[in-house]
C-alpha cells in the first residue's frame, strides 16, 4: 500500500469515491506517523467456546467500511483527525488457527470428564504470546503520542492494550464494558486468558482500572455474579433486565445511562462485545443472547461519555461474528467508526455537538 498524507487523505475521503479493495479502514491509506488513532488487528478466537469466526472479524470488517458514509450525527468528520488501521499480523492468525485445534481437544476432554494436559498447556503458552505481541505492538505506538483501539478478535484480544495502558497512564482509569457477559470467570474451561476471563485479568494484573462498569449483562455464572458483587466500589453493573424494567417504568434512558457514568473516573477505556447488542445486529457472534442494547441505545451510551467530560484513552471492539451476507461486519464497522469518533472528539482533536 502507498501511503497518503493526511491533508491527501482528507481530500481523498472527501471525494466520496468507491474505495479500492485493498485500501484501509473506511477507504482509507493514512500513514500511520500522521494518523492520532491507530487502529490494531487482533486476528484471534483460540478460546471461544461456542460459535466460530471473529477470528476474521478486523480484515472483514474493514471491507465492510468501505460503504460506511464518513459523516455523523454527533461529531463532526472524524477521519479529518487521521485514523489508520495497522495490517493483520498474519502470524497471529496462524498461531490462532493451532491453537484453536487445540482448544477443541481440551474441551472434547472436559466433556469427557477428562483433561488433555498438553493441549491445554499450548493454548495458555499461545495466549501468553498473544498478549505479549499486543502489549508490545501497543506500547510502541502509546510512546509515540498515539491514541490506540484494538479490533478484535474474541474478547481476551484487549488485554494487551489495557496493560500497555496500565504501564503508561499515570492516573487511575476505569472500564465501560458493553457485554450480554460478565467475562469475569477464573480461567474458563482451563484457558488462563479466556475470552470468558479478561476481565478477572484486568482486574487482577492492571493495578490503575480502579471501576468496572458493565452495561447490557444478561447471561452469567453465580461465580461471575459474586465476583462483580465482591468488587464493591470498583464494580457496578447495569444489568439487562433491570435497563428494561426501568425503560417499562417510563424512566429516560439519559437517566438511565448517567447514573452508571458519572461512577466513572475522568479517563475512561471502552471495551464493546458486539453481543452486547440485540442479536438482529450480530447474528453470528460466537455466544449470541436475546435481549441486549439496540444498536441506537449503545451509540447513544458512547455519545454521553463524550459529553459527560470524559477522557476516552482506549478501546476495544471484539466478537464480531462473519456472516455471507456482511451484515455483522457491517454493523460492526459501524460501530467502530463511533469508538474512533468518540475518541477523538473526548480528546479534542475533533469537534461535537
Amino acid at each position: 500500500m502507498s501511503y497518503r498524507t493526511l491533508k491527501e487523505e482528507i481530500e481523498v475521503l472527501e471525494q466520496g469515491l468507491p474505495p479500492q479493495e485493498d485500501d484501509g479502514f473506511i477507504g482509507g491509506k493514512l500513514n500511520p506517523k500522521e494518523a492520532n488513532l491507530i487502529l490494531i488487528p487482533v486476528p484471534w478466537e483460540a478460546t471461544v467456546s461456542f460459535g466460530e469466526g471473529t477470528a476474521k472479524a478486523p480484515d472483514k470488517i474493514k471491507i465492510s467500511s468501505h460503504q460506511l458514509d464518513l459523516e455523523t450525527f454527533h461529531y463532526e468528520k472524524p477521519y479529518a483527525a487521521g485514523i489508520a488501521m495497522l495490517k493483520t499480523d498474519k502470524k497471529l492468525l496462524k498461531l490462532s488457527n493451532k491453537a484453536r485445534k487445540k482448544a477443541i481437544k481440551v474441551i472434547e476432554a472436559l466433556e469427557n470428564n477428562s483433561t488433555n494436559k498438553k493441549a491445554l498447556d499450548f493454548v495458555n503458552k499461545a495466549s501468553n504470546i498473544l498478549n505479549a505481541s499486543i502489549y508490545k505492538k501497543c506500547l510502541k505506538q502509546l510512546k509515540k503520542g498515539k491514541f490506540v483501539g484494538v479490533v478484535g478478535g474474541d474478547h481476551s484480544s484487549p488485554l494487551g492494550l489495557l496493560k500497555a495502558l496500565n504501564d503508561t497512564q499515570k492516573e487511575p482509569f476505569g472500564i465501560l464494558h458493553v457485554d450480554a457477559h460478565h467475562d469475569l470467570r477464573e480461567a474458563y474451561e482451563g484457558f488462563t486468558y479466556s475470552h470468558a476471563s479478561i476481565f478477572y485479568n484486568t482486574m487482577k494484573e492492571c493495578e490503575k482500572v480502579n471501576k468496572l462498569v458493565q452495561v447490557g449483562i444478561r447471561d452469567y455464572s453465580s461465580e461471575e455474579s459474586l465476583r462483580m458483587k465482591n468488587y464493591k466500589q470498583k464494580g457496578a453493573c447495569l444489568y439487562d433486565t433491570n435497563m428494561q424494567q426501568l425503560l417499562a417504568k417510563g424512566e429516560s434512558l439519559e437517566n438511565i445511562f448517567s447514573s452508571y457514568i458519572e461512577q466513572l473516573p475522568k479517563n475512561v477505556y471502552l471495551s464493546i462485545d458486539i453481543d452486547g447488542l440485540e442479536p438482529l445486529n450480530c447474528p453470528n457472534t460466537g455466544t449470541p443472547v436475546p435481549g441486549g442494547l439496540r444498536y441506537s441505545q449503545l451509540e447513544h451510551l458512547i455519545y454521553m461519555v463524550v459529553k459527560s467530560n470524559k477522557n476516552i484513552i482506549g478501546f476495544d471492539l471484539c466478537e464480531v461474528g462473519s456472516s455471507e451476507n456482511d451484515w455483522d461486519e457491517n454493523v460492526g464497522a459501524r460501530v467502530l467508526y463511533q469508538l474512533c469518533a468518540a475518541l477523538l472528539a473526548s480528546q479534542n482533536k475533533i469537534n461535537y455537538n
